[in-house]
Formats: structure tokens, sequence, C-alpha cells
């Protein structure tokens, strides 16, 4: 069915044969835990050059001036982003798993519906839109430490700019998943989030791929 098929789910894209071969490389088998040029095991300069080209093609892709490519998936990745930002039991606000939005941004059944407040947001029942009034009322209701934007079912754009603009209004980060619409982003048929965003994540595959 992989081979035949169109597969619709953006998360179970298929990899290339690059991919595949890169995967079963004997890198796999090297332990490389710190950074290029600083890590904890030595013999590592050859992943220090796979880091370093994956690191700048990330940033000429989506014109940004720093990238972390390290995270084994966007549920690690997104984590990340909140242990580095929040601490338990701060507030967050993110999009609502039945609106469109993923596991990790606020579900009961994820560390960070476990570990956080979750102030969850929805799309309006007539037409399924993002309601970006009620979010920001709902914002200096609950003044959360950040704001989520992004998800993993929702078809419309995106309207960064006035996410950015509510984070502003009550000093919070903006925090943006966009690994389901990376690729729309780097053709360039889909806002980018860079310009507006503290701390952007997405993943390699999906509509990157």
């Amino acid at each position: 069915r992989q081979r035949h098929e169109i597969e619709l789910i953006a998360s179970e894209n298929i990899v290339s044969r690059a991919v595949l071969e890169a995967q079963g490389s004997i890198m796999t088998n090297k332990y490389a835990e710190g950074y290029p040029g600083k890590r904890y095991y030595g013999g590592c300069q050859f992943v220090d050059v796979a880091e370093e080209l994956a690191i700048e093609r990330a940033k000429k892709l989506f014109g940004c001036n720093f990238a972390n490519v390290q995270p084994n998936s966007g549920s690690q990745m997104n984590q990340a982003v909140f242990l580095a930002l929040l601490q338990p039991g701060d507030t967050f606000m993110g999009l609502d798993l039945n609106s469109g939005g993923h596991l990790t941004h606020g579900s009961p059944v994820n560390m960070s519906g476990k570990w956080f407040k979750v102030v969850s947001y929805g799309v309006r029942k007539d037409d399924h839109l993002l309601d970006m009034d009620a979010i920001e009322r709902a914002a200096h209701e609950t003044k959360p430490k950040l704001i989520l934007a992004g998800g993993t079912a929702y078809s419309r754009i995106w309207d960064w700019k006035r996410f950015r603009e509510i984070a502003d209004s009550i000093g919070a980060y903006l925090m943006v998943d966009m690994a389901h619409i990376a690729g729309l982003v780097a053709g360039g048929v889909h806002p980018s989030p860079l310009p507006y965003a503290h701390v952007v994540t997405t993943t390699t595959h999906k509509s990157l791929r």
C-alpha cells in the first residue's frame, strides 16, 4: 500500500531511499551526546559534520539564525521547549485536540497535560475557524506563560501576527508547532511563523518530505 497508494496522513508520509540508507548506516552505532565540537564521547567528528550540515540547511530553508536538529520526534521537541520555557504547574494555551490540536498541545493523556495547567482554545462551531477574539479574551483572563499555535488537523491559514500580538499583550512566549505545514511554509504557500514566534518546532517528514 505504501508504494502504490497515496497516504493522506501527514505524519505517515514515506521517507526517501536516502533516509532509509542513512538510518541503516554504521553511524547508527555511534553515541554522540552533546553538540558539535562539545561531545561527551570521542570519535564524533563525522557526526559533527552531519549535524552541522543539517543545521545550516534548516537555517537556510526557513530563513532563521538558529536551529537545533537533535530531537528524534516532534513530541520530544515540544517537550524540550516546555522544559526550557516553563516550570511544572505553569499555565499555557494550546489548540484542543478535538479542534485539530496535537496530544502534546495539552492533552490530559500527555505529559503536557499532566505537568502544566492547560487552557485549551478551539474553533467556532458554525464555520470551524479559530475564534481569535475568544482566544484573546481567554489569554487575558488566564495569563498563560506560553501560547502554543499550530495543530495537526487545522486546514486554514494561521494568523501568526495576531497570535504574537496576543502573546505580547500579556507578556507570554509564543511557540509555534508547524510540523504539519512545514513543507507549505518552506515552499512559500503558507505564511511563515518565524518572524513572529519566539520558538518554532517542526519535524522532517510530513509535508516537508
